[in-house]
């Protein structure tokens, strides 16, 4: 007998897809099912997750898929899934309404509502028999306990209404950082630190690249070694560790141990953008090759598995195949033995292969714990040697993995993300010349321009030809960051124009005029229960301090004081919490670094001018804003009054606060006159 589909069938998100023949009577979000909940009197179950979870296939299996399960459900609930990839709104909203009563948050995330759509109860993963019990218990309470229900949800409702002003104490300081407040977060993030392996001292272990990035460029400003040591020393780590998938380039989401050693095997798009302006921030501030493999790889794994036939990236790639999490990825010492001869002894050294498996029932991580130098040094052979066996070796392992049952991809393209991955690619062409980098960046801004934005509207979700769902507070943040490195890649105008569109976009629909911050979810799309505000950083930096720094540099191209004041505003009101627990709020860290040292407004006019800016991209990691033309006829305010020498060859004119000083045809002398940190 073939099984019926359920609503979910008309949905593009995989992740829905993926329950669209359970028996369990499912709807997308939408006005259908919370109309159906208030004509038929029955609470909602609300249950989030996304493609690449693991638990949330474990609990799809048991208890979705179950006919007893989805009876009890199809009877008393009308039950809602949602992708929190497409909807990070509502996901935001309900794990906020979780950890409001008590609950520890997580993915997947089930919450039960009144009609209404405000909570009164949730929780995460429930094997079969719990979920059973408590949806009974649940069926029953609102039979016969309805108005202690009620109750409880207008509590929970009104919690996560309370505004984030009001919430964290936030209130508006005119006073910027002093040089010691600074230090004094990075002295605090850097306490908090794990001296044996990097990263932070906890587990599990997720990477935070705005963490790592706020004490690299402070590091840098600051002439601080010691902690431009412990930012190198966890990026190495990250590198060498099982987080990292040493065969086909990329990163896992976060190591499930304090050592990065045993990832959830699922790779996001939104890390690995990320993670690849970092590690390419870090070959240019140390020089080391170890750093520029990882780019390298990482560039050619986004090509080969990211890449959609558009110029689109996916989304992700699962943790699972073949019903077992890291199968692909994995390996039994008696199929390494098979593979490679008695000349490839090192290999099993280098990523601390065991007989036994290093790993859960039987297998092996490659986990490296020691470097290529030392390796060499011991196997009595040189680094190049040593160097040139491990990529024949890698390359030989990755063609035979290729034939393996590869883990599900999430093929919809998020604009966001793909903004965070354009971000990366731009760096990393600064940082390694990879032309790969620049025609993947370039290519993906123009899909994005021609498939997901209209006009000056842009869309978070993109599959079979058909962009969807209106783009929240992070997708818009995300891209304008994008258009200005796409601009200070190619120098096309269009990059920053089509950036300061988007921008006055956010300021019609997503400002808040009263608490000086910008909504995550535009208010003026889709009524909802609560607008919330992101001012914390996550895996995803903060959108609200992305938007800080968007501001900040278009105010800078453009001359124009609205933007910069409202950047200032933003900053004035995280000053104080900043301060107290920068953790969360490296982001904000960066913004103010950024504003401390007065960012470099640096111009370049005259022939050879690309060529120019290049250098100072590959020389200077630092925060600035870089404009450039080859011709003086450029509109950007930035360039307006430069000129170039007498025989019309580049000049290199570095701004503070729209004054110049003298202009140089130099590089190394344009960056002596950027500041410091003092």
């Amino acid at each position: 007998m073939s099984k019926k589909a359920n609503q979910l069938i008309k949905s593009q998100s995989p992740y829905l897809l993926q329950h669209a023949y359970n028996p369990v009577n499912w709807h997308p979000w939408g006005p259908e099912a919370l109309e159906k909940a208030k004509r038929e009197n029955k609470p909602i179950l609300v249950s989030i997750g996304y493609s690449a979870c693991h638990w949330c296939h474990v609990m799809e299996h048991e208890s979705f898929e179950d006919e007893a399960t989805a009876a009890i459900m199809n009877e008393h609930f009308v039950s809602i899934k949602i992708d929190r990839e497409e909807r990070p709104d509502l996901d935001n909203i309900y794990m906020d309404a979780i950890q409001a009563m008590g609950l520890q948050g997580g993915w997947p995330l089930n919450v039960f509502l009144m009609p209404n759509q405000k909570p009164f109860y949730g929780g995460t993963y429930f094997p079969n028999a719990n979920w059973k019990g408590l949806l009974q218990n649940i069926a029953d309470a609102y039979e016969k306990h309805y108005d202690d229900l009620a109750k409880s949800a207008e509590g929970f409702g009104n919690s996560i209404k309370l505004k984030e002003r009001e919430k964290y104490g936030l209130s508006a300081n005119e006073n910027e950082l002093s040089a010691g407040e600074l230090q004094h977060i990075s002295q605090k993030l850097t306490g908090q630190m794990d001296d044996k392996w990097g990263g932070m001292n906890r587990s599990p272990k997720f990477p935070m690249p705005s963490i790592w990035n706020f004490l690299m460029d402070y590091a840098n400003l600051k002439q601080d070694q010691e902690v431009k040591n412990k930012v190198l020393f966890t990026l190495k780590k990250m590198g060498m560790g099982g987080i990292y998938d040493h065969l086909g380039g990329g990163f896992a989401r976060y190591s499930v141990d304090s050592e990065w050693f045993a990832p959830h095997f699922e790779k996001m798009l939104y890390d690995n953008g990320q993670l690849l302006s970092l590690f390419a921030k870090a070959y240019q501030v140390s020089g080391e090759d170890f750093f520029k493999e990882k780019v390298n790889e990482t560039i050619a794994w986004i090509n080969k598995e990211m890449l959609q036939e558009e110029g689109g990236f996916y989304a992700a790639l699962d943790a699972d195949s073949e019903g077992e999490e890291g199968k692909f990825y994995t390996w039994t010492f008696e199929e390494l033995k098979s593979l490679l001869g008695e000349e490839d002894a090192w290999f099993y050294e280098l990523y601390n292969i065991s007989e036994k498996g290093n790993w859960e029932n039987g297998v092996n991580i490659l986990f490296q714990t020691s470097s290529y130098k030392d390796l060499a040094t011991k196997l009595g052979i040189s680094d190049q040697e040593l160097k040139d066996n491990i990529k024949s070796t890698k390359e030989k392992l990755y063609q035979i993995r290729t034939k393996r049952i590869k883990p599900g991809l999430d093929d919809k393209i998020l604009s966001g993300w793909n903004g965070l991955c354009i971000s990366g690619l731009v760096q990393a062409y600064w940082a390694t010349e990879n032309p790969l980098a620049k025609e993947m960046a370039v290519q993906n801004g123009e899909f994005l321009l021609k498939k997901m934005i209209e006009g000056d509207k842009l869309f978070r979700s993109y599959k079979n030809g058909q962009a969807y769902t209106p783009a929240f507070l992070e997708d818009y943040a995300g891209i304008i960051q994008a258009f200005i490195k796409l601009y200070q890649l190619t120098f096309d105008e269009k990059w920053l124009n089509k950036a300061r569109e988007l921008t006055d976009f956010c300021l019609r629909h997503f400002y808040d005029q009263d608490d000086h911050l910008f909504y995550f979810n535009n208010p003026d799309a889709e009524e909802l229960i609560a607008n919330k505000k992101e001012i914390f950083d996550n895996v995803i930096p903060s959108s609200n301090a992305l938007m800080a720094e968007n501001l900040h540099h278009l105010g800078l191209y453009f001359y124009e004081d609205y933007y910069s004041h409202l950047s200032d505003k933003l900053l004035g009101l995280m000053r104080s919490i900043l301060v107290k627990e920068p953790g969360y709020l490296t982001q904000w860290a960066s913004v103010y670094l950024s504003k401390k040292v007065s960012t470099p407004e640096i111009a370049i006019i005259g022939k050879g001018a690309k060529e120019l800016a290049l250098s100072i991209h590959q020389n200077y990691t630092g925060p600035k804003v870089l404009a450039a033309s080859e011709t003086i006829d450029a509109t950007l305010p930035l360039l307006q009054h430069k000129v170039a020498d007498s025989s019309g060859n580049a000049l290199i004119y570095v701004c503070f606060d729209k004054a110049c000083q003298q202009p140089l045809a130099d590089v190394k002398a344009a960056i002596k006159q950027f500041p410091d940190l003092a």
